[in-house]
Order: structure tokens, then sequence, then C-alpha cells
């Protein structure tokens, strides 16, 4: 009688209308994350007085673009657990180079800003990768235990754009040397590279 009335409760939790068809960790990581969002669209509006630089100034702008629909279409899926209206797009950072610029040219040693007005496009871009990678990381927990198939795609489906948003300041970090690349040694390099094996005998999945 006892498993009997278990699996009709089971049974009844499909019957959960779309916009309370989530479980309670899931709501706890989106909400975390949709904040987190929220900051970072927030901390945009603040650092775009402050870009020189008129490229820089495109790309925040492309951002906040972009994030404003992730945004919109998080909420409508957590309020009602459709679909949202505006299904998750492709972003596609305008940089025809990606070629990424190693070693490292001297500079002066870096010290906190002590006024607003030393903040300049360096700074901005820092600021814009730290919102962007912690972004990457909520939606990723967010979308590894989330009940609501809806909800889980749209976090994961909105990661890879994030992570090409992340990458673009990046690019530009580097090309302006505000973000310099050092390497190892030729021998260390190789030694790390080769330090694992693939493992043999192993038939590939049909």
């Amino acid at each position: 009688m006892q498993n009997q009335q278990q699996n009709q409760n089971f049974q009844g939790s499909s019957q959960i209308p779309d916009q309370f068809s989530h479980g309670g960790h899931e709501l706890l990581d989106a909400h975390e994350a949709v904040g987190g969002l929220v900051g970072g669209m927030e901390q945009y509006l603040l650092y775009e007085q402050h870009v020189q630089d008129p490229e820089l100034k495109t790309m925040m702008n492309k951002h906040k673009t972009y994030l404003t629909q992730v945004y919109n279409s998080i909420v409508q899926t957590l309020q009602t657990g459709q679909e949202p209206t505006v299904k998750t797009q492709t972003y596609n950072f305008s940089q025809t180079n990606n070629n990424t610029i190693y070693g490292m040219q001297p500079s002066q040693p870096k010290t906190p800003a002590q006024s607003v007005n030393e903040i300049n496009d360096e700074c901005i871009t820092g600021f814009m990768m730290g919102c962007l990678k912690a972004n990457a990381s909520a939606f990723t927990m967010a979308a590894l235990e989330a009940t609501n198939p809806v909800t889980r795609r749209v976090f994961a489906d909105s990661i890879p754009n994030i992570i090409e948003m992340a990458y673009e300041v990046f690019l530009y970090q580097n090309r302006n040397q505000y973000y310099q690349v050092p390497q190892l040694k030729q021998q260390d390099m190789q030694a790390y590279i080769n330090s694992y094996a693939p493992v043999q005998g192993q038939m590939p999945p049909h």
C-alpha cells in the first residue's frame, strides 16, 4: 500500500504546471546565475563612461545587447517553464585576427587605482573579463543540475557564447599588451605536450 502511494505521488509529479516545473536546487543556482548576470550588466553600464577606445566601446555595447537578450530569455523561461520567445542567439565577435601575441614586454609594475580618474581601458577590460568568467562558471553550475529541460538548455546554450565574448576581450587585451602571455622554454613545453599518450587498441564508436 505504501509503495502504491509513493508511485502515485511520483506519477503525480509530472502533472506540475510548467511555471512550477523547477527543483529547489535549480532555482537557487539559477537565481545566483541571473544575479551575477545582472551585476555584470550593471558594471558594464558603470564602465562605459570611462572607455576611451571606440573599438572597446563598440565591443561593450555589443556585449550589453547580447547579455540583455540572454537575461530576458532566462527570466521568461524561469517564469513560464517553457521555450523563450527568442531562442539563444549565437554570439560572433567581429575581430578577424585571432592570433595570440606571445612573450613579455618590459612594463612598469601596476598599483591599484587611487581615484576614478585613473580607471582606463586596461582596467575596464579586466573588469569585463572578470564578469564574463563569473557568468560562464555560474551558468555552467546552473545547467548541470537543472530539472527543467528548457532552463537547462538556455543556460547551457548561452555558455559557449559567453566564452566567445571573453575570448574577444582576451584578444583585445593581448593585442594592446594588457594581457601578456609568457611561454615555457621549448624543451619544457615539449615535455608537457608529450606527457600523455593515447590509449592503444580502442575501437572507435560506430
